[in-house]
């Protein structure tokens, strides 16, 4: 069987969540083949031809793919399944923004289940997925000739970028389904880590107060630590920081070596997005937050005075 597994990329390079879902799919016991949809995307098909494990990276270099829409680029995976004819048993794709956008669309085409933000895998049909926030784990069998599957990046260590010599294929485009269109795109540049990528987290709640207090106090902490900064729902919605700073059920889903929550109180649903991070730091003036239940250190305190010592004493 082949195991396919969608590639998340800019067009210029392959981002790390690929990885980890290629480390997925090694546990399933298939061939892994990786598809590369995009424009002027060599260097990606490239990155992914190196990647340990892979079998086969499957190409299709078009202009309906430059702005990766889900509807042109699940229409391409369903073509590529098909054209496969029963070969394919799988699709992965890391449940990210991306990757949740567009295979559900793979879903539906398909006429199949989606089996979402997998944690582990028990066999070629069984996979383990959390409900409720994170506090159960429900194990999911599937009938389905094709089963489609999103990957909680954060439960799957990544492969290795290098050590691989895939053969490189190029597959028959699809084409622009016309479904959509690219209006425009507002991006945030930071010179920080990728939230979903860093080793080492720095996030505000409601307890900063304000947007101001948020970059006063946090930034010179997070620029000392190397950190990305986060932020917990409460604080998105009030406006502190913009809404791709969020971590939670909701918000990106994070497993950093360090995650600091400073002035999080710890809804349910931003416990589900960070509880599985290495080490975790609370900083709050309640005694009573349900932060410190899951933090591994927790500092009862103002933190308007304690987030300046530490800064200091970092």
């Amino acid at each position: 069987m082949t195991i396919l597994v969608i590639a998340e990329h800019d067009n210029a390079s392959l981002k790390g969540a690929t990885l980890n879902t290629v480390s997925a799919a090694a546990k399933l016991g298939g061939d892994i083949a990786i598809l590369v949809a995009g424009s002027g995307a060599a260097a990606v098909a490239a990155a992914a031809a190196k990647v340990a494990g892979v079998a086969k990276v499957l190409v299709v270099d078009a202009a309906a793919f430059a702005d990766q829409s889900a509807e042109n680029l699940a229409a391409q995976v369903v073509a590529v399944v098909k054209a496969a004819g029963g070969a394919i048993s799988h699709v992965l794709a890391p449940a990210t923004t991306a990757g949740k956008n567009v295979l559900p669309r793979v879903a539906a085409l398909l006429d199949v289940a989606q089996i979402s933000e997998i944690v582990a895998i028990e066999s070629a049909d069984t996979f383990v997925r959390p409900i409720y926030a994170g506090n159960a784990l429900a194990t999911v069998k599937s009938a389905d000739a094709v089963k489609v599957i999103t990957v909680r990046t954060t439960a799957f260590e990544a492969a290795a970028a290098e050590g691989g010599a895939a053969a490189v294929e190029q597959v028959a485009e699809a084409g622009d389904q016309g479904l959509s269109k690219l209006v425009g795109r507002e991006l945030t540049k930071s010179a920080r880590p990728e939230l979903g990528a860093a080793k080492i987290i720095v996030s505000g709640g409601r307890g900063m107060g304000s947007s101001e207090n948020y970059h006063n106090v946090l930034e010179p902490l997070a620029d000392k630590l190397g950190a990305a900064l986060g932020a917990s729902r409460a604080a998105v919605d009030a406006g502190y920081v913009p809404n791709d700073y969020q971590v939670g059920q909701t918000g990106k889903i994070v497993a950093p070596q360090l995650y600091l929550a400073v002035g999080i109180s710890g809804a349910i649903q931003h416990l589900a997005g960070m509880k599985d991070s290495k080490v975790i730091v609370a900083i709050n003036k309640d005694p009573e937050a349900p932060i410190f239940q899951v933090a591994d250190y927790g500092l009862v305190a103002d933190l308007f005075e304690a987030v300046p010592q530490l800064t200091a004493a970092v």
